[in-house]
């Protein structure tokens, strides 16, 4: 039973504030009984009149706006689950049920089929079609419904990726509304919902992952988290090693680890009470579960304007990247249920500002013996994550603290801002495609198909140049970077991959710095001169090119799955040509000079072809550049050192040997 507590962490404004949430918490309470207890005729008509109300009030062009697009907005919107709302779109979509070690039965869902190749075998034995699998897991209070509920195909990342040739497979967390059913308890038992996000990581990624490769046959897959999906990949990586080698990349969209906290101060005051107020006031089962309620009774324009309104107080995010017609379709798809005690976890996480387990013994100002120095809950040990990184997050998200992010994973992780996005945009925004999506398919590109050379790096510096080259033109203030850098640290953190290549891909060669995909070794005594701020802020700014290589220079032996896939691989870039700008036959000459490149241990740097002798052959009118292009020698990443007490910087290589400028 819950306990009141009497002293806790709050001070007079926070009870104050604390009293005005268990208001606000008994008024919805007090008008849901009444609703429920309305005949339908009384509902309709409060409905009908809300509606007329809220378009009266409405100006006549937003009124033209929601008219004009509600032929694409409400079919998507009244969708009743994720197999219809891909059936809009013309795929094909099947279900599946996992079964975790705890009993949990977990909804999956599986795009495997292009339109059109329905009646074809795919990762289903010998004959079938063999492709490399993607697995999506959405955020807090979601389910896998949001990475669909979008109004353009071309926008959604799950279609998008099953027309590039992968086999997409979406999660879900146990509790919500694919998963609310367990072999030992009920949803109307307090037992079923006793869980947080530890059991998210110690049960429903992996098994989940686990039931993906056994089904397909495939030795790995590629994570593509959001939000909360995000968190559950870097806690179930790093207690669980052998997962590592199953997920051959983690490309975390809007990641979350230890958030810095809310924009609303009535929220805040309940992340620092203690637990036992958040379960007196929403129970100890599903939170907010009378949200799907008002979403049905509500008009659906009132309804987008209500969740616009909380999701302003409480982080101080506008969503004015979402279109209007985009919101209509999607928010009543947003919710989903889940346990009070996982809101619980993420608060005890913003409380104590770490990413840490579940703390199931809280302790209280005046307890004795109890204290920090007795006790210590554990953290996610998430510094031992051997899977390739790639962080994409908005330059406006509140919930995102990147510095304290890299600082907490390993070195070989890459950050990736986009300069005025929120939360919700990475999902949703109207330009995703344009941002978002490029990072997403050369991360792929380069981990999940194994072949970690200069030509996918290329390819993807090519694409930043292009595709985003919307992302430098929505370069904003220093005041929305991430806080603590400042205007002249722009070009490290957002547009450095661009502003590499200022010529020709294949110009771009030489004015690429080896250090932002090259791998020459660094000294001991080196790596200990460099403090923990300068690897934060190096790896910020290394930007997307730093991805290539860091800590991954060789490629792991393909299987001969993985052989027998190369040929789709291929056949699928030359798809993306119109996306990410890369040129296949120039792709496929850099892949022939690798040869060369290979047999040059040193790089780039190498005294066997000097820099002068590249250029005269260039400028001699010989047809292409006969640079050789070497595969990044093993090794841990070049790195800037202090040197000296005057503070100057320097790039270090092979055996601790100085790189020139400009090399």
């Amino acid at each position: 039973m819950a306990r009141v507590p009497v002293l806790s962490r709050l001070n007079v404004v926070e009870y104050l504030a604390l009293t005005l949430s268990f208001t606000l918490v008994l008024l919805e309470t007090i008008a849901r009984s009444i609703t429920l207890l309305l005949p339908a005729p009384v509902i309709r008509l409060f409905y009908r009149l809300s509606r007329n109300a809220f378009n009266s009030l409405s100006s006549p062009v937003s009124r033209r706006a929601r008219n004009r697009k509600k032929s694409v907005s409400s079919p998507i919107a009244q969708a009743h689950d994720f197999v219809e709302i891909c059936d809009l779109f013309g795929y094909y979509a099947e279900e599946h049920v996992v079964q975790t070690g705890d009993g949990y039965l977990l909804g999956l869902h599986r795009l495997g089929w292009k339109r059109g190749e329905e009646d074809h075998r795919v990762n289903n034995g010998p004959d079938s079609i063999r492709k490399k699998v993607v697995y999506l897991h959405h955020g807090l209070l979601m389910n896998s419904e949001v990475w669909v509920c979008i109004t353009e195909q071309e926008r959604c990342i799950p279609f998008m990726l099953v027309e590039q040739g992968y086999d997409v497979w979406l999660g879900n967390n146990r509790g919500n509304k694919y998963s609310k059913k367990s072999v030992h308890s009920k949803p109307t038992e307090l037992r079923f919902w006793d869980f947080s996000m530890d059991q998210f990581a110690f049960h429903d990624i992996p098994d989940s992952i686990n039931y993906i490769l056994e089904t397909t046959g495939q030795p790995s897959l590629s994570y593509i988290g959001f939000s909360q999906g995000t968190a559950q990949a870097f806690a179930t990586l790093s207690i669980h090693p052998t997962l590592n080698n199953k997920v051959d990349v983690f490309v975390a969209l809007a990641p979350a680890m230890a958030p810095p906290g809310l924009a609303s101060g009535v929220v805040a005051s309940l992340c620092k009470s203690n637990p036992e107020v958040l379960f007196l006031a929403f129970g100890r089962k599903a939170i907010l579960a009378s949200s799907t309620m008002w979403c049905a009774l509500l008009y659906p324009a009132i309804f987008t304007w209500v969740i616009d309104t909380g999701i302003n107080f409480l982080f101080g995010w506008k969503t004015q990247n979402i279109t209007p017609h985009q919101k209509l379709a999607a928010y009543p798809h947003l919710y989903s249920f889940t346990s009070t005690k996982c809101v619980v976890h993420w608060f005890q996480i913003i409380r104590n500002g770490t990413f840490q387990m579940y703390d199931d013994e809280v302790t209280t100002p005046l307890a004795v013996g109890n204290g920090a120095k007795y006790y210590k809950v554990a953290k996610f040990p998430t510094r031992n994550i051997k899977t390739p990184i790639v962080l994409v997050y908005g330059g406006s998200d509140s919930l995102v603290d990147i510095k304290l992010m890299l600082k907490e994973l390993p070195r070989h992780t890459v950050a990736k801002a986009i300069p005025k996005y929120e939360h919700l945009d990475l999902l949703w925004a109207s330009d995703v495609d344009k941002l978002v999506f490029p990072h997403v398919l050369e991360a792929l590109d380069t981990y999940a198909d194994s072949e970690h050379t200069k030509t996918a790096a290329l390819g993807w510096a090519s694409a930043l140049s292009r595709a985003p080259g919307a992302l430098l033109d929505r370069a904003s203030p220093a005041g929305s970077l991430p806080p603590g850098y400042s205007e002249d640290e722009r070009d490290r953190v957002i547009s450095r991959p661009a502003s590499r290549l200022r010529t020709s891909r294949m110009d771009g060669v030489d004015d690429l710095e080896f250090g932002d995909f090259g791998q020459p070794s660094v000294t001991g005594e080196q790596l200990d001169e460099t403090d923990e701020e300068d690897t934060a802020d190096e790896r910020v700014g290394s930007g997307v090119l730093g991805v290539m290589a860091q800590e991954f220079g060789t490629s792991r032996p393909r299987s001969t799955e993985e052989e027998t896939h190369q040929e789709d691989q291929i056949q699928r870039r030359r798809k993306r040509v119109s996306l990410l700008g890369e040129n296949p036959e120039e792709a496929e000459t850099l892949k022939a000079r690798s040869e060369d490149g290979r047999r040059n241990p040193e790089g780039w740097w190498s005294s066997a072809t000097s820099g002068s002798e590249e250029e005269s052959r260039e400028t001699d009118g010989e047809g292409e550049s006969a640079v050789p292009v070497p595969v990044p020698p093993v090794g841990p990443p070049a790195r800037l050192v202090r040197e000296g007490s005057g503070g100057g910087r320097k790039r270090v290589g092979v055996d601790g040997h100085a790189l020139e400028d400009g090399r």
